[in-house]
């Protein structure tokens, strides 16, 4: 892919240009919608202040610091803007933690305050009328928790930053990075100096889902540091999804206000969806920026956009089936009835368990995602979770190249993540050589068997030395439990998990490693596809309650907490589900497919019509569908 640093520029590049130009640069918001190539005006950016600034700031020891969220988002920023030292490219929790961790007093300090909230809020619990006596154990188990989790943090030195939370060990996890460094940040002014003096222009990507606390705290650096310090915001309020964001980032008084209305993405057809849905928002209506060269001139691909509003039975999956063969047949494209990666489909689901569901890992999903602390729901999303890690980084591999005899990816794995690693012992190597060969070909039939669990698989793992396991993992392996394991909040999670079918992580790789047609319509913001069906099926979400598309069309009557939401401001269920919605029409490049199963069909053709998302030609039922 060529350097988006050449790219011609947009007025948003032109305006950006200028604005970091001023004497000290001027701070800013960009509000760049789906498909305007915000990251493209980042890294130019980027690139303009190396070549204008660099020398200044590498005199003085300086960087530029651009921060994002996930490494996906930080490596395709590095790609193109190089090895150059100037700038310091990273996910904003790797950022924080740099810049707070010298400060370790003030961390275990914060620590200790958070435990004193929790024992407080468990405190609260108890003296509650409405608390029911049956709760009374776990409330009364988790404050001796947290008390005894006070006396060990009280007496640690040392923390370091994990994927998730285990106070005992000094480990911090995300959420508690993204709370606690702006938390630090806003009390002390040493801090903030440090940060504006190392820093002078700090770059904040996806700003909509940046925490307000963490967007409060940036703009009292502006405000109370004496070194020049520059802070500018790329995002789009209608792409943010989770509810801890801080959505549409005021601009402050003498800021740029930048916005860029082209979508360089989008299909015609696709587009006028795409503004349809978002006019109901904030307004903004991006522009035709795709062109697409053909004869004698140029033009804007015209692409489909399609809605099939389906009966919600047991018929689901073959319903979307015949909307694939549908829409191969009317636009001759049979590409939409394939899975492989040349296809580019891409269907989009609401929530995860919809594809856990579908792709079958459903046990596993709900074991380290019900009741279970957001460190392991968190993990769970993206493939971080601890209690993942061994398999996706080793045991799954492993398996894989037993399967397919691969002698040199085996002993790879034994040598460079296993029992072969020059820091384990080894003995007669040999012998070695031939109980590994022999464990691997076990643990491999194991894996192969339908009702072998986790535990088993971990325990033979463990057992023929294929690999070792951390203390946490040795704990709820441990038979008996020691009673102390069970205050701790991820027990139950942990022994769910370790009793799925081993057979279903294999089905979780396949997700988590992007290799099905299936995502969520929360984890593909920023992607793109050329062809996007996206179903939308309130009744297999019914255990969340952030999105409903039977409400947000007018199908399903609102609750009084909705409406209270809406008369008061607040952030409802409609808002947040006509983002969700904006987020994964836009995703399309040249084709879209909305799915909706719904339990009246004749209702929700009269709603959809009358939001005139699509026209009338555009809309189908069961009855066309099956008529082709």
């Amino acid at each position: 892919m060529a350097s988006r640093i050449g790219k011609p520029d947009t007025q948003a590049d032109v305006d950006l240009r200028i604005a970091l130009d001023k004497q000290p640069p001027k701070n800013f918001v960009m509000v760049a919608g789906a498909g305007s190539g915000k990251t493209t005006s980042l890294i130019k950016a980027l690139a303009h202040l190396s070549t204008t600034r660099g020398q200044e700031f590498r005199v003085r020891g300086q960087q530029v610091a651009c921060i994002t969220y996930t490494d996906v988002a930080v490596n395709e920023i590095r790609s193109d803007v190089g090895d150059d030292p100037l700038c310091r490219i990273s996910t904003i929790h790797s950022f924080l933690w740099s810049l707070v961790q010298p400060f370790q007093i003030d961390i275990r300090e914060w620590i200790l305050a958070r435990l004193d909230e929790k024992i407080a809020k468990e405190s609260e619990r108890l003296t509650k009328p409405g608390t029911r006596a049956a709760s009374f154990p776990k409330i009364e188990a988790a404050i001796t928790r947290y008390q005894l989790q006070k006396g060990v943090v009280g007496g640690l030195e040392r923390f370091t930053y994990g994927t998730g939370s285990d106070y005992g060990h000094g480990v911090l996890g995300h959420s508690d990075i993204i709370k606690m460094v702006p938390a630090i940040l806003a009390e002390k002014q040493l801090l903030r100096d440090l940060l504006a003096a190392r820093y002078p222009v700090l770059f904040v990507d996806e700003s909509q889902d940046t925490t307000p606390a963490f967007v409060d705290v940036l703009r009292a650096v502006v405000e109370t540091v004496k070194h020049k310090f520059c802070v500018g915001f790329f995002g789009d309020p209608m792409q943010k999804i989770y509810t801890t964001g801080a959505g549409a980032v005021p601009v402050g008084n003498g800021w740029a206000d930048i916005r860029k209305p082209e979508n360089f993405r989008s299909s015609q057809s696709v587009l006028k969806v795409v503004n349809a849905i978002r006019a109901e928002g904030d307004g903004l209506q991006q522009i035709a920026g795709r062109i697409e060269g053909q004869g004698d001139g140029d033009f804007s691909p015209e692409g489909t956009a399609r809605i099939f509003i389906l009966p919600a039975d047991e018929h689901r999956t073959t319903r979307v089936g015949q909307v694939r063969e549908y829409i191969a047949k009317a636009n001759a494209d049979t590409l939409w009835l394939s899975d492989s990666d040349d296809a580019d489909v891409r269907m989009l689901v609401v929530v995860h368990r919809m594809a856990a569901t579908r792709l079958g890992f459903p046990n596993l999903y709900a074991s380290l995602n019900d009741d279970a602390p957001d460190s392991l729901k968190e993990g769970l999303v993206d493939g971080t979770a601890w209690p993942l890690r061994p398999f996706i980084n080793f045991l799954l591999p492993l398996a894989a190249a037993v399967r397919a005899e691969d002698e040199i990816e085996i002993m790879n794995l034994l040598r460079d993540k296993g029992p072969l690693a020059p820091l384990n012992p080894v003995g007669d190597f040999i012998e070695v050589l031939k109980r590994l060969h022999a464990a691997t070909i076990e643990f491999n039939r194991l894996f192969s068997d339908p009702a072998t669990t986790i535990r088993q698989l971990l325990s033979f793992a463990v057992d023929a030395t294929l690999m070792t396991v951390d203390e946490r993992m040795g704990r709820h392996l441990a038979l008996p439990l020691d009673p102390a394991d069970e205050l701790d909040p991820e027990h139950l999670p942990m022994k769910a998990f370790l009793s799925c079918p081993a057979s279903e992580l294999w089905n979780y790789r396949v997700y988590i490693e992007d290799l099905s047609p299936f995502a969520t319509q929360q984890g593909v913001k920023g992607a793109e596809f050329e062809r996007v069906m996206v179903i939308l099926d309130d009744e297999e979400g019914k255990k969340q309650t952030l999105f409903s598309y039977g409400k947000y069309f007018g199908i399903t009557e609102l609750s009084k907490a909705d409406h209270d939401n809406i008369a008061e401001g607040k952030d409802s269920v409609i808002e947040r589900t006509r983002r969700l919605f904006y987020v994964c029409c836009s995703r399309a490049i040249r084709d879209l497919a909305v799915v909706m199963f719904v339990g009246d069909v004749v209702a929700a053709k009269d709603a959809v019509l009358a939001k005139g998302f699509f026209r009338p030609e555009e809309i189908f039922g069961e009855a066309e569908l099956l008529a082709r």
